[in-house]
């Protein structure tokens, strides 16, 4: 269904707080912060006009009738009406492109323009994958593109964006892009059932003429090689967002390494370029599956990997009883804190797990430790990390303070875009 204008008189009427937080940058509006629809049955994905108490207008935003977010701006103007927000979709498009090859100039410097597309050509590249579009990053909120190598697997995260004529507008950018082979969307399952979104589609968005559509493919990254495929795994295959950590952590490691929460080994087979053996550690058999398919494809890693299905909590439990030390250690869980209330408890396990990797750290070892939970701040985080060093009577300098890579730009006015923590330690 496509839905029309906020300039046909659809208007949001939001509160004095929400409209203050607007003004000053921030780019969502919370249902309790809608104090009145025009007309009060608005059908979610509508284009609407955003006022504060008074009228005085603010700007047009996506709404939605299932999230909590009920309201995602998308211009600062007022009648932005369908059409019209398609176009800037092209437009935000092809700007989002344009920075990724400057951030990310690495991801794009391989095959020529004139070159076939095929997997083949992933190895002239060190890297030929990075984040595509980051939602309100790139002034696209509730849309997402990867890529990995000439695959792109986009999410549309919204109700306002999850339409047809939002892929066709996709589909048609992309394809001017000579190095995209398909363009395929994958729902992320969780947020589909939050915003009741239709089924994506099954077949691809784009195939370029005379190419077949491949959902399998591998990637580089940092000259690492992965397996990905747009059909499996979380989010869309591969956190992208720690590329330039996984190079930094393989700088500082050495000797015996252990990556707790591994994936799909994203961080191991970076440590075994440095380290002489490397333990890899997941709850999900599956990941660790793709992990040693990864392993594989990497013949020249002369360390010793190996992979553990485990409960992190309870592994470092038992490393710790047993006396287990290593040189180098790496903590990247998934998000403890994925609301608000949840941040206590979410403090509390990371906690946990950094007093036990400080205490098994050998002296002058490196600690790599991550937060991707949004609602946990650097200031808390790196708090925990210093109340688990007090704890354990050790001494802890930050080598290092980092985030996200520049492919997942930050924006100030909206702090859950910083969500990325990850911070390089040197154990005393």
């Amino acid at each position: 269904m496509i839905f029309e204008a906020s300039g046909t008189g659809v208007v949001a009427g939001i509160s004095r707080r929400a409209a203050e937080r607007l003004r000053a940058g921030y780019l969502w509006v919370y249902r309790s912060d809608v104090e009145r629809l025009q007309p009060a049955e608005l059908a979610g994905g509508a284009l609407v006009g955003v006022a504060d108490g008074r009228g005085v207008p603010l700007g047009t935003a996506l709404y939605s009738d299932a999230s909590e977010i009920a309201l995602r701006m998308v211009s600062r103007r007022v009648g932005v009406g369908r059409a019209e927000y398609l176009g800037e979709v092209r437009e935000r498009l092809q700007t989002a492109i344009r920075l990724r090859e400057q951030v990310a100039a690495e991801a794009f410097s391989g095959t020529g323009a004139g070159d076939a597309p095929g997997e083949t050509n992933a190895a002239v590249y060190k890297t030929n994958a990075c984040r595509l579009v980051f939602s309100e990053a790139d002034e696209l909120p509730g849309i997402v593109a990867d890529r990995y190598g000439d695959l792109v697997v986009v999410q549309l995260l919204t109700q306002g964006t999850a339409q047809e004529d939002v892929r066709a507008a996709l589909a048609e950018v992309l394809a001017e892009q000579a190095w995209v082979r398909t363009v395929v969307e994958r729902p992320d399952a969780r947020v589909r059932e939050l915003e009741r979104l239709e089924p994506a589609p099954e077949e691809p968005l784009f195939v370029r003429e005379g190419c077949e559509a491949a959902l399998k493919t591998f990637f580089t990254i940092n000259g690492v090689r992965f397996h990905f495929d747009a059909a499996a795994g979380q989010k869309t295959g591969a956190f992208l967002d720690q590329r330039l950590n996984y190079a930094a952590a393989a700088k500082w490691a050495r000797g015996r390494a252990l990556d707790v929460c591994t994936y799909q080994g994203g961080f191991a087979l970076h440590l075994a370029r440095a380290c002489g053996r490397v333990t890899g550690v997941d709850a999900s058999r599956a990941a660790l599956e793709v992990a040693d398919r990864n392993l594989a494809l990497n013949p020249g890693l002369t360390a010793r990997v190996d992979w553990i299905e485990a409960d992190a909590f309870d592994l470092m439990r038992d490393y710790t009883e047993a006396g287990e030390r290593f040189d180098s250690i790496v903590l990247d869980p998934p998000a403890f804190a994925k609301t608000k209330r949840a941040a206590e408890g979410a403090l509390r396990g990371y906690k946990e797990l950094n007093l036990r990797a400080i205490k098994m750290l050998l002296p002058g070892g490196t600690l790599v430790t991550c937060s991707c939970s949004h609602h946990v701040g650097m200031e808390e985080f790196t708090g925990v990390v210093r109340a688990a060093a007090e704890d354990a009577g050790r001494r802890v300098q930050i080598l290092e303070m980092r985030g996200a890579a520049p492919d997942h730009p930050a924006i100030l006015t909206l702090p859950e875009t910083s969500y990325l923590k990850c911070l390089i330690c040197r154990v005393a």
